[in-house]
């Protein structure tokens, strides 16, 4: 396979990725938006930040979802946003494994109403929440890595150069610049 073949695959792939996770984002983010609390009660299931903090929070946390969607979705600053998301992912897989250690049975609420539950199959509610959300960061590091993508406003794919592994982008990053 040659190296334009390799980069057009990756480039389908990206878009793939791309557009799915913007969805994901966007069906986590517009419920939480119109909810008459935002996020607030799945914040506070998870008990971790301080009362002061919640109500930012319930509101910021699906704002900062749609603003990463709607990046991902137009293709915009797409590796920026694919880390953003990867980082939010890992946060929320910490909070998981947060509540699951202290013994607090909650629904996640990542996409609309959550809060304490029953503990019945709390095990594998958390797994299935971790495997979810652990295949999401590999979405977006897919992305992070790989940002270029068809239907993009990211920068044209013309204008940029293919990578075919990571040692050719650090050369790329140490050469010189041209004078």
């Amino acid at each position: 396979m040659t190296a334009e073949v390799r980069a057009e695959v990756r480039a389908w792939i990206g878009t793939v990725l791309r557009v799915a996770l913007a969805v994901i984002l966007l069906v986590a983010a517009v419920p939480k938006l119109f909810e008459a609390d935002g996020a607030r009660t799945q914040i506070i299931a998870y008990r971790l930040v301080p009362d002061a903090l919640v109500p930012v929070l319930s509101w910021g946390l699906p704002v900062f979802e749609l603003v990463l969607a709607l990046l991902l979705l137009a293709g915009l600053f797409t590796r920026w946003a694919a880390l953003a998301t990867a980082l939010l992912m890992l946060a929320f897989m910490a909070g998981v494994v947060s509540v699951w250690v202290r013994g607090y049975s909650i629904e996640c609420g990542c996409f609309g109403s959550g809060g304490d539950v029953d503990p019945d199959g709390k095990t594998a509610r958390y797994v299935g929440y971790l495997l979810r959300d652990f295949l999401f960061v590999g979405m977006a590091s897919w992305l992070v890595v790989f940002p270029r993508t068809k239907f993009s406003l990211d920068r044209s794919a013309e204008d940029r150069p293919a990578y075919d592994d990571l040692d050719d982008l650090e050369d790329d990053l140490t050469e010189e610049p041209a004078r």
